[in-house]
């Protein structure tokens, strides 16, 4: 009995890990829920079940007639799908009988997320702010000035993430980073003709898609209180964007309320 109950308190600890690191890293409710259910039912449980919040996760195993009981608090660290792919690769893994829960236990502890350079990042979100300025009729002046703007904005995104700075102040103050910078570039000689969508593409990097997407997703599914907490959290962001912008075009003028 006592080797009964510390297996399956192991295997609670590891179906609550999974379901921490999905809930960390920006998965969909559902998934979170999926996952951690599968994985306990691959390592002999009877039925597992799983409570969702937006910053905590209560988790159930039950097997021969007993539950245990866990709860785990949420620490938000980012989007990372590369994470999330790690946990779905050993559940299926642990599904096919492949692993075992020392297995299982080993390559979650493994999991490490993959990050790119700060300057990787920075550069290839200047290109996509200059893509969409260029779809949008701005033109190669217009993509040159995004590429700038918007490279910049996330070089000083990623350091004032770095720092631990609140998201809310990050998103603030990246906003009137790019806006300043493109406003700037639109008041001088050289692209007084360029079109001003150049200043909203600057700021594309600050959309909370990702966010807003799973927000409606956990919606549709079901899962109305982490999906109305995300899609708070999202709106508060789009706030804060628009703070900043709005207050680098009225300090700084020029062209920006064209």
């Amino acid at each position: 009995m006592r080797d009964n109950h510390s297996f399956q308190r192991k295997v609670t600890q590891l179906c609550t890990r999974c379901s921490i690191l999905l809930l960390q890293y920006g998965a969909e409710s559902e998934l979170i829920d999926e996952l951690p259910t599968r994985l306990g039912i691959a390592l002999e449980m009877d039925e597992v079940e799983c409570a969702i919040s937006s910053n905590a996760i209560v988790l159930t195993t039950f097997k021969d007639g007993i539950a245990l009981t866990t709860t785990r608090k949420n620490d938000d660290r980012g989007i990372n799908m590369d994470v999330i792919t790690q946990v779905q690769h050993i559940v299926i893994l642990a599904e096919r009988k492949l692993l075992d829960y020392r297995d299982v236990e080993k390559k979650l502890v493994q999991i490490t997320p993959h990050h790119y350079s700060t300057w990787q990042l920075a550069i290839m979100v200047g290109l996509s702010c200059a893509c969409f300025c260029k779809l949008n009729m701005g033109g190669w002046d217009g993509a040159f000035i995004s590429f700038i703007a918007g490279g910049m904005a996330m070089l000083i995104r990623l350091i004032l993430t770095q720092h631990h700075t609140h998201p809310h102040v990050t998103f603030f103050i990246t906003a009137f980073v790019a806006t300043s910078i493109a406003g700037g570039l639109l008041d001088t000689p050289i692209f007084e003709h360029t079109p001003t969508v150049a200043l909203a593409s600057s700021a594309l990097l600050l959309v909370p898609g990702f966010p807003l997407i799973n927000a409606v997703a956990d919606m549709f599914k079901g899962y109305i209180n982490t999906g109305m907490t995300r899609w708070g959290v999202a709106t508060l962001l789009t706030i804060a964007t628009c703070m900043g912008m709005v207050m680098a075009m009225t300090l700084w003028g020029g062209r920006m309320w064209q």
